[in-house]
């Protein structure tokens, strides 16, 4: 009987069988492919973290503890996988900090949503329950956090200080923590209190030392010499700066030509056009007063040949050569100058005025600082300093979270418990909330709590201790109305978090959560994929 009845429904229009094997398939393959990325930075979450060991093709190897960093350098082909390296880029951009907080917490709601489609629950109502729970969680979290005041040093030291703790240089925190505070406070415009642009605090690497000797620097610093080749000056006291683009050398023709000389006379000529050529442009120079030139870098030709250099240097004007072209706007705003892209527009008005300029030997290599600027502008200069590349580098990538987290007290100024607090508080308001909602939405928020539990599950399981017990308590806690309960790594218990002085913006909490449910949206919504050839 079933296959007349079989060949029937095919044979009318309007039944037709529908295979959606297919479309389940392909879900479960993204979500499978998403989680494995996921799973991958799990271990690196939390003070107590792991490190990974990067090695890309060409041979360089990083070490690192940042989820950005290490979803970046992976190489992930499958594309839903591919969405949580964004995820966590789009962290990155927007509070700096929690990368591997945020891909965590997608990891484990795309679990929870296996679970439930597995139970036959349409994607699309999942979708929306997410959505519904995420907006829900941003105002507990909202309503859990404690404002901040940008005068109260010690509360932004703290926030910073807990993001370093989980780095590789975290036994330096009470030096970059603080440092890193100074620096995004010395470049807040008090015109426009909330926005602090980071292209304002710039980070020179030094080979060389410890992490101890990094030091915040007002003023300017070079990774260069001065140019010696002259016996120029390589101090100058009272300094009149100018940044030129142009370059002090013999001009050359703007077409390729070459110019035949037939006797020596001739060639005489030549050089002596040259030497009064550059001889005229130095003179035009110091007329001005000016005594220390930043030339930068030129494609055309050389910006400087010896020839000038040795009139500069007679001239003791102390020079250097080779100013990258990104960092002219940076330096033209810290000495508060303005750039002079060609010899008649050489004014006094343009210069910048410094009360030291001076080439100091550092480690095996020297760098030139600029200080006492007159009338700087909002920059500021950290030199960090380390005694390998990878820590350097690493030592570079924690402070720019540092500087972050800063940033984002700077713009939403609100504090909120670390250590899983927040988290688990959340899972608990929603799991309440779920208990009143009707149908399938009550499900899936409820899921969504559970999955949340995940960061301080985590943290415990880096951390060496029982992870079960840990959150079990942890949960008993906060039923009994202790909000700021958390994961104490260091003591291996359970305590008030706000106590032990580890505290993160509201920001970095909202925008993980926020960010993370939006890509599991997306994930979710996917039911094929289409290669185009």
């Amino acid at each position: 009987m079933a296959a007349p009845a079989a060949s029937q429904a095919r044979s009318s229009k309007t039944e037709s069988y529908v295979d959606n094997k297919r479309k389940d398939d392909i879900r479960l393959a993204n979500i499978v492919a998403a989680r494995a990325v996921a799973d991958a930075v799990r271990t690196s979450l939390g003070p107590k973290g792991m490190d990974k060991m990067i090695s890309t093709a060409s041979g360089e190897v990083i070490i690192t503890n940042d989820g950005a960093t290490i979803l970046n350098k992976m190489e992930v082909l499958q594309p839903a996988a591919k969405m949580l390296v964004e995820l966590s880029k789009s962290q990155d951009v927007v509070a700096g900090d929690g990368t591997t907080t945020v891909v965590v917490i997608a990891g484990a709601l795309l679990k929870q949503c296996l679970l439930l489609l597995s139970h036959g629950i349409h994607p699309t109502i999942i979708s929306d329950s997410l959505h519904k729970a995420s907006i829900k969680a941003v105002d507990v979290l909202t309503a859990m956090a404690v404002p901040v005041e940008l005068s109260d040093r010690e509360s932004l030291i703290k926030s910073a200080s807990t993001s370093l703790n989980s780095k590789v240089v975290s036994q330096y925190s009470t030096l970059l923590a603080p440092l890193a505070v100074d620096a995004v406070l010395s470049v807040v415009d008090p015109a426009k209190p909330d926005l602090v642009d980071l292209r304002d605090v710039k980070i020179v690497k030094k080979l060389g030392g410890t992490v101890d000797d990094t030091e915040l620097v007002k003023g300017l610093v070079f990774d260069k010499k001065v140019s010696h080749s002259a016996g120029g000056p390589t101090r100058m006291e009272n300094a009149k700066i100018a940044v030129i683009q142009f370059q002090i050398s013999p001009p050359k023709t703007d077409i390729e030509q070459s110019i035949v000389v037939s006797d020596y006379t001739q060639m005489d000529r030549i050089l002596k056009e040259e030497r009064n050529y550059i001889l005229g442009m130095i003179k035009k120079i110091k007329t001005t007063g000016c005594n220390v030139l930043l030339i930068q870098k030129s494609i055309l030709r050389d910006a400087v040949t010896d020839l000038s250099l040795h009139y500069l240097a007679k001239a003791k004007i102390l020079v250097i050569k080779d100013v990258e072209r990104d960092d002219i706007e940076f330096i033209t705003k810290t000495l508060n100058c303005l750039p002079i892209a060609n010899i008649e527009h050489f004014r006094v008005e343009k210069l910048g005025f410094a009360d030291c300029v001076e080439e100091v030997s550092l480690g095996d290599g020297k760098i030139v600082k600029i200080t006492g600027i007159k009338d700087m502008g909002r920059t500021t200069t950290v030199l960090v300093r380390g005694s390998n590349q990878l820590v350097l580098d690493e030592a570079e990538r924690s402070l720019h979270d540092a500087l972050c987290v800063v940033r984002c007290l700077v713009n939403k100024r609100f504090l909120i418990a670390g250590g899983g607090a927040p988290e688990i508080e959340l899972s608990r308001q929603l799991g309440a909330w779920a208990k009143v909602l009707q149908g399938m939405e009550s499900y899936c928020v409820r899921s969504f709590a559970e999955a949340l539990e995940v960061i301080p599950y985590t943290l415990s399981e880096n951390a060496g201790l029982n992870p079960i017990t840990i959150v079990t308590e942890l949960r008993n806690r906060h039923a009994q109305g202790e909000i700021n309960a958390g994961i104490n790594v260091r003591k291996g218990q359970i305590t008030n978090i706000l106590e032990e002085n580890v505290v993160q913006p509201l920001l970095v909490s909202t925008s993980a959560i926020t960010l993370a449910t939006e890509c599991v949206r997306m994930i979710l919504k996917i039911d094929d994929i289409v290669t185009v050839r």
